[in-house]
């Protein structure tokens, strides 16, 4: 595994807590981008929001596909063999010339160690400049008390450390100035980091040193958040639950904020809490949540474009149609290139090729084939017609940003160019071409295939009618 060396930050704006669950930084070669977030203050959904938030990213970690944890704070260094055990590998560090930091977490996985490693030799030195006074005594303190954090948030059972799955933590009311250096530490070591601050926020200082991304939900209240509570599979209840602990008086001994602690790992199985009721079509199909939507974007691939001497010209979205290989595309993307490469989300191999199976210039649609089985994304079949207002969730790879999710509604039915076509208001941007708009249910409504520059938010998709009618023999 490429060890990864640099890290692009919040890459992308966020303006929810269900975008943190459904963002997923792209990798390139050795560089990968990561969100450090906060959410500042509350709103009328803001517990329900966490839970799904929790529900979504518990089963992407129980399914392999990554791993999140979820704290209300970070634990006090107060026994004496952790302070003594955390100075050795501190010095362990500073005496091998700060390639490799051996810890609890990391010592079995050497990329780790290493990618530990250059995490705290930056933060030595973003700790110095911010304190030019600091002794070294100060720094070791600091960075000791920061691997001992570590430990206690990665030392999980579920913790695999894999460059290519998300990994993401949350956090409440982070003000501290320590602990906000360590959370930005965190996403050093290619992690996505979720701040809710819904009592208070960061100093002004601290929030001048640009480190991390905000939303606003509200205003803040004393409301009290859930506990993250891992239970006992053994008694066959599921891995992970969000359960609300009622608040008891010896929960307000801070000065009269009650909060809810979180319990120990290895907690006996508390009664998980019920998942919200989803609607259901006419149809009878269930709604999805944007978390369980985004989860389609495996099937929706990056493709890059080159020309006849091999040199790239640009990228563009495709929709895997068809298990043998077949991804759907727009006629603008495929006809500018001699051949492509297709990239697959959680796919090490990217899968070249020059077959262009079938394109429609009017319709602005093509097909390409890949040696590769594929998972497709079923199509609509038309069982109710689309209505403005309606409900949809975009999923392409703007400007290279490798599937990107994004939300919105149809805003309208145009003709253009005497072809009928979608408009709706999910973001997309150039690269965003060839990409999936699907409804609730997960079914593929469009293809993203253009927009109109001059407005905000005017994106026009080729409609499910001409998709079904043209990929017809390839599904």
């Amino acid at each position: 595994m490429e060890k990864i060396t640099r890290f692009r930050h919040n890459v992308m704006n966020m303006a929810s807590i269900h975008d943190f669950a459904c963002i997923k930084g792209s990798v390139d070669h050795d560089c990968k981008d990561v969100y450090f977030i906060r959410a500042i203050g509350t709103n009328a959904s803001y517990l329900t929001d966490i839970q799904k938030l929790d529900h979504s990213l518990i089963s992407i970690m129980n399914h392999g596909r990554g791993y999140y944890h979820r704290l209300d704070s970070l634990p006090r260094m107060q026994d004496v063999d952790d302070t003594s055990f955390y100075g050795r590998c501190y010095q362990d560090w500073l005496e091998g010339g700060r390639k490799e930091l051996l810890t609890r977490a990391t010592e079995k996985n050497k990329v780790l160690a290493g990618m530990l490693a250059d995490a705290c030799a930056k933060m030595e030195i973003f700790y110095k400049q911010k304190n030019p006074q600091a002794t070294d005594s100060m720094v070791k303190n600091f960075l000791v008390k920061n691997l001992f954090w570590y430990d206690a948030i990665f030392t999980d059972e579920e913790f695999c450390y894999d460059e290519k799955k998300a990994i993401k933590i949350v956090a409440e009311n982070v003000v501290k100035k320590q602990e906000y250096f360590f959370f930005y530490l965190v996403t050093l070591m290619g992690c996505d980091v979720l701040l809710l601050q819904a009592r208070a926020d960061i100093a002004a200082e601290e929030e001048k040193m640009e480190l991390s991304s905000k939303f606003v939900l509200g205003a803040f209240s004393e409301l009290v958040i859930p506990a993250y509570q891992r239970q006992d599979t053994a008694a066959g209840a599921s891995k992970d639950s969000l359960v609300k602990q009622p608040v008891t008086a010896k929960q307000t001994a801070d000065g009269g904020n009650p909060r809810v602690r979180i319990p120990q790992r290895k907690s006996v199985a508390a009664k998980k809490a019920p998942i919200q009721p989803v609607s259901v079509v006419a149809g009878g199909m269930a709604e999805k949540s944007f978390e369980e939507l985004a989860l389609l974007a495996s099937s929706v691939v990056l493709i890059t474009i080159f020309d006849d001497r091999g040199e790239k010209i640009g990228t563009g979205s495709g929709i895997m149609i068809g298990k043998e290989g077949y991804i759907l595309t727009n006629n603008h993307v495929a006809s500018g290139g001699r051949s492509f490469s297709v990239r697959i989300e959680e796919h090490e191999q990217e899968y070249e090729t020059d077959e262009i199976i079938k394109y429609h210039s009017v319709l602005d649609l093509a097909i390409i084939r890949i040696q590769k089985k594929l998972n497709p994304i079923p199509v609509y079949k038309g069982s109710k017609p689309l209505v403005r207002g309606q409900k949809v969730v975009a999923i392409g790879s703007p400007l290279g940003l490798f599937n990107s999710v994004s939300d919105g509604i149809i805003s309208g039915f145009r003709k253009i160019d005497d072809v009928d076509m979608i408009q709706f208001t999910a973001p997309i941007s150039r690269g965003s071409s060839g990409g999936a708009v699907l409804n609730m249910q997960g079914e593929v409504i469009g293809i993203s295939t253009g927009g109109i520059d001059a407005g905000q938010n005017i994106n026009l998709a080729m409609g499910y009618e001409c998709m079904n009618m043209f990929i017809r023999g390839f599904v």
